[in-house]
């Protein structure tokens, strides 16, 4: 189950809606067999696709088991793990004192809680450092490396920018180093954050961070170990190896900036005062200040804070809170303290060079980009909705991702619905019975040709050219049978009338609801021929039946007088034998002794 990408798909839950499509900023999202799912190669875990999922098929790695098992005994030795609690805890646990959630973690079975935000202060002092440094007064654009999911962005997308990202690992690899050097390098770190992107940092970095939990998570995991969270005892628990201060700020867009700037207290003003700095809290911003900007137009050095998440981590994925936005971020503001002398110099820093990674991107020709358009019924400008149904931008880009394999035909909404109506079309024209579909007005909606054949012979080769010529045609001008409609347009339930007569002619009729109160269709089928040969075959079989019970009682009649013959014979036999056998009987026995005398 750890192995898996932090994010995936249930695909007995997907309800191809493709709203993770639409919502995916890099388009990291592959449909097959109508499904979604996530291409690792392409995702940067921002978790855009999570939040947006109206079924919940896109899930979040789970990691509580991968945690139970780094706190279980090795060989009979309990390990030390240590918790790295990120800064937004204040605005999401404000509803207790921290020592209780400390107490909550140590329940659980950790070491000790400590504040991601004393790795960031680190961070934060070092990039101002960095910033000052006049050797490296060739660099103008520094870009920061707090949050993963926009290092991943800039690295796979906007590659040539890879250079600029500040050479030092994040807050939470930073504080795991801090914790190492503090208790032991043997000890174990797990992060907890509203954060999905840190399960791949702790994925690339097993050495500094082992786990990383969202604050979902941590939720889910009390609850299933049925921690009564009001009989904990928290007095006298406390962070470690120390309380955090200026670095609480980072959650929240420009807290990072912030910081820094309370950093630069400690140098000339002439070295700081060219240096400017600026927010982008969303990919969407980060795209657009770094599409087709050249660096050498600079004159001054600028430092951007690049955060994927909208208002920063407080709008973190994996937060896991139904509060205000605002209210979590005044609770962090009202938390973090300030602290009268900041370092000049961190006492733990970890140097980290993050190279381009562009992400797959195959050229296609113009040939081939016309072919794949095709395919969504798209030959001319002119068809080019770009509606977004699809979840892409346009129809071109949704191209594209038909030529990558990582979309399907189906998807395009119009299409489909050009590919439905010519079914329906074809198979109304070709269908032999009549069909008609009348609107609550009892005005003709659809008719097929075989419906004007039937009724209006006459305008046939008239209205079969172009049968929307009938639309909104009185049904009741046409046939007598308009009641029908009526009632089935009121008890949405389907009707059948068999042998209905109309103009010498005998019709089965069945109606049928499409729409409640809008909308009913009717079949209808001459029968008059198939009647007249059934009317036929009946008077024939009656004739047959007739014949054959005469003949039968003629043979019985016969049958009859030949027994009563044959009675009458066999009685006489009878009786004459009986006769014979009597005479014989009483016939004198002294016959042959007379003669022998």
């Amino acid at each position: 189950m750890n192995k898996i990408f932090p994010v995936y798909t249930l695909k007995n839950e997907c309800s191809d809606c493709y709203k993770c499509v639409r919502h995916c900023f890099v388009k990291a999202i592959k449909i097959e067999s109508g499904h979604a799912s996530v291409i690792s190669d392409k995702c940067i875990t921002c978790g855009a696709c999570v939040l947006n999922c109206p079924s919940k098929a896109k899930r979040v790695r789970n990691d509580i088991e991968k945690v139970k098992n780094i706190l279980m005994p090795k060989n009979g030795v309990k390990p030390d793990v240590y918790v790295s609690l990120a800064p937004t805890f204040s605005g999401v646990f404000s509803n207790m004192p921290k020592e209780k959630l400390i107490a909550i973690l140590k329940k659980l079975g950790f070491k000790g809680v400590s504040e991601t935000a004393i790795g960031a202060q680190a961070v934060s002092i070092k990039t101002a450092e960095m910033l000052c440094n006049t050797a490296d007064s060739e660099q103008k654009l520094y870009i920061s490396s707090a949050c993963p999911a926009a290092v991943d962005f800039i690295r796979m997308y906007h590659p040539e920018f890879a250079k600029n990202i500040t050479p030092v690992a994040s807050p939470a690899l930073t504080h795991a180093k801090i914790l190492k050097e503090k208790f032991g390098n043997d000890i174990k770190v797990v992060f907890i954050g509203p954060c999905i992107a840190k399960k791949n940092e702790a994925d690339r970095n097993p050495d500094l961070i082992s786990a990383a939990l969202t604050f979902d998570e941590l939720k889910y995991w009390l609850n299933e170990e049925y921690i009564n969270v009001d009989k904990i005892h928290y007095e006298g628990e406390h962070f470690v190896p120390e309380e955090a201060y200026e670095g609480s700020l980072y959650p929240i867009e420009g807290g990072m900036n912030d910081t820094i700037k309370r950093c630069l207290r400690n140098y000339e003003f002439d070295e700081v005062r060219d240096i400017k700095f600026l927010t982008a809290s969303s990919l969407e911003t980060i795209d657009r200040i770094l599409k087709g900007f050249d660096e050498n137009t600079l004159k001054n050095k600028i430092f951007i804070e690049a955060l994927s998440c909208a208002a920063g981590c407080v709008g973190g994925p994996g937060i896991s809170d139904k509060k205000s936005g605002l209210d979590i971020m005044t609770k962090i503001i009202n938390y973090t303290k300030s602290r009268p002398v900041i370092p000049k110099e961190p006492e733990t820093v970890v140097n980290m060079e993050y190279l381009a990674n562009a992400a797959p991107d195959k050229k296609y020709s113009v040939e081939e980009l016309r072919k794949a358009l095709k395919r969504i019924g798209k030959n001319s400008i002119e068809d080019e909705l770009n509606c977004g149904g699809c979840g892409y931008s346009s129809c071109r880009e949704m191209g594209y991702a038909l030529l990558r394999n990582e979309a399907e035909p189906s998807q395009c909404a119009s299409y489909m619905r050009q590919i439905a109506h010519r079914k329906a079309d074809a198979l109304l024209r070709c269908m032999p019975s009549a069909m008609v579909m009348v609107d609550k007005d009892l005005k003709i909606a659809e008719a097929n040709n075989a419906f004007i054949k039937m009724f209006m012979p006459d305008m046939y080769d008239v209205y079969s050219q172009n049968p929307d010529m009938l639309k909104g045609a009185a049904i009741d001008k046409i046939v007598d049978f308009d009641f029908i409609f009526k009632t089935a347009l009121g008890d949405y339930s389907d009707i059948h009338k068999e042998h209905y007569p109309l103009n010498d002619r005998l019709y089965d009729i069945t109606a049928f609801t499409i729409e409640k109160d809008e909308l009913v269709g009717a079949i209808i089928v001459d029968v008059t021929r198939s009647q007249v040969n059934r009317e036929k075959i009946a008077q024939k079989a009656h004739e047959v039946i007739t014949k054959n019970i005469s003949i039968v009682q003629n043979i019985a009649c016969l049958l009859g007088e030949h027994m009563v013959e044959t009675e009458l014979l066999l009685s006489s036999i009878a009786q004459d034998y009986d006769k014979d056998s009597s005479d014989d009987i009483n016939e004198p026995e002294n016959d042959n002794e007379g003669k022998s005398e």
